[in-house]
């Protein structure tokens, strides 16, 4: 990251940009548009949305003239304005997975089953693959970084996303040699798991989020989903089912993520955990064994110890992305990855009483939350991860508010190409 600004002058020196792909122009998506349109060396050449006026709007809306747009749904016709230095505004992912001029794509759809398509696709087409799309990568992560890793492109989730801050902070200490405890974030909102698009409107309104989107952070599925990316790229685990998610300011952290027999709630380290009361942050908890180190860290007001907490207060979402675009881009490095497989899991919960014969939704919708379980647990309870669970999905029995759901109580659509690829790291990399 220190090294992007001299590097992307060197490129341009050389004449070369790097060319980014864009899937996706909601909030997070057009947030990158406009910070990328301000970093010289890289470009948000080609933006796909399903209502192609927002991706022209999120062009223009950085600054890009409208004659410098192009709106074209035919590859070949990409690939030649795409030459010309020209914007190209599409509805077809395929062309973001498959231009010739492209170095990276961005997933930012937040949807399941299309994260999953376009990271195979673009790792088909040797383009690296930025994950947005964390609800994807929770799912079948693993899968992907494999295939990525044998492709010879990277895969990775996005600097400026809650895990990905929160790697960094592990990074950090891991790099000087402490011992790392408790990894996780604080919760932005309060958790409501009843929490529907329909409760959740006029705040969503106002703060320019889909209700869905906002209803998948105010039920806790988000923050679950969050914490399973980030034990999946640490072999960090939960300590308990749907973890503590104590209630405590940022001084007395180190005191309740604690031991049990250290007064804390903990029944083991090396656990991820959400903490409401210092959200937007995103937290480490560290000690060490050597007591000349403990004394500096005193003497640094670090605290009393033996816990010490590293803090990042704030984490910039999409607006952090082109740090990760550009170590994918020019070190072929990732900011984190499932590279301890599938670790934990999110899996599907109740919202509400369901019917047999009943069709459910979605993450953010009125039938389902999800809660953070250890992936051992998950597999011999036969449980299910909820970003396989969508509008396809029909109850097989009735199904009680609060059930955990497992693969005997519903009927997936086996035919998207998520439950496929979790089918497959399941057999194949467990």
């Amino acid at each position: 990251m220190f090294t992007m600004n001299k590097k992307l002058k060197e490129l341009l020196d050389k004449g070369k940009k790097i060319r980014v792909a864009i899937i996706g122009a909601g909030k997070m998506g057009k947030g990158l548009i406009n910070q990328m349109s301000r970093i010289e060396g890289m470009v948000p050449a080609l933006v796909v949305n399903r209502r192609i006026e927002k991706a022209i709007d999120a062009l223009l809306s950085s600054g890009i003239p409208k004659e410098e747009i192009i709106e074209t749904n035919s590859l070949k016709e990409a690939n030649y304005y795409l030459e010309k230095g020209k914007f190209v505004v599409s509805e077809y992912i395929e062309l973001a997975t498959k231009a010739s001029i492209i170095d990276a794509v961005v997933d930012a759809t937040g949807v399941p089953e299309v994260g999953a398509t376009v990271a195979l696709d673009a790792i088909d087409n040797k383009k690296h693959i930025i994950m947005l799309n964390i609800e994807a990568d929770a799912v079948v992560g693993p899968i992907l970084y494999k295939k990525a890793t044998d492709a010879g492109v990277v895969y990775t989730g996005t600097a400026g996303d809650e895990p990905g801050a929160t790697m960094e902070l592990y990074n950090f200490a891991k790099g000087l040699g402490f011992d790392i405890l408790v990894i996780g974030k604080g919760k932005n909102n309060p958790l409501n798991v009843d929490a529907t698009p329909d409760t959740v409107y006029d705040d969503a309104i106002k703060k320019g989020l889909k209700p869905r989107m906002l209803t998948g952070f105010v039920d806790g599925t988000n923050t679950m989903i969050e914490l399973t990316s980030l034990a999946n790229a640490t072999g960090f685990i939960p300590d308990i089912r749907g973890c503590h998610g104590v209630e405590c300011d940022i001084n007395n952290l180190t005191k309740i993520l604690s031991l049990k027999e250290e007064g804390g709630v903990l029944s083991r380290y090396g656990v991820v955990d959400f903490v409401k009361g210092i959200a937007p942050g995103v937290f480490a908890i560290i000690t060490t064994k050597l007591e000349e180190v403990h004394r500096q860290m005193e003497y640094l007001n670090m605290g009393s110890g033996p816990n010490y907490v590293l803090y990042r207060p704030y984490h910039l979402t999409s607006l952090e992305t082109p740090v990760t675009i550009f170590e994918a881009c020019y070190y072929k490095e990732a900011t984190i990855a499932p590279t301890e497989g599938q670790v934990a899991d999110t899996i599907a919960v109740a919202k509400r009483d369901l019917k047999a014969g009943e069709r459910l939704d979605s993450i953010g919708g009125y039938t389902v939350y999800g809660v953070i379980e250890r992936h051992e647990l998950v597999m011999k309870e036969k449980l299910v991860p909820i970003g396989l669970i969508d509008e396809n999905t029909v109850a097989k029995r009735d199904i009680k508010k609060g059930e955990i759901i497992s693969y005997d109580m519903v009927e997936l659509d086996k035919s998207k190409t998520i439950y496929k690829l979790r089918k497959l790291q399941d057999e194949t990399i467990g």
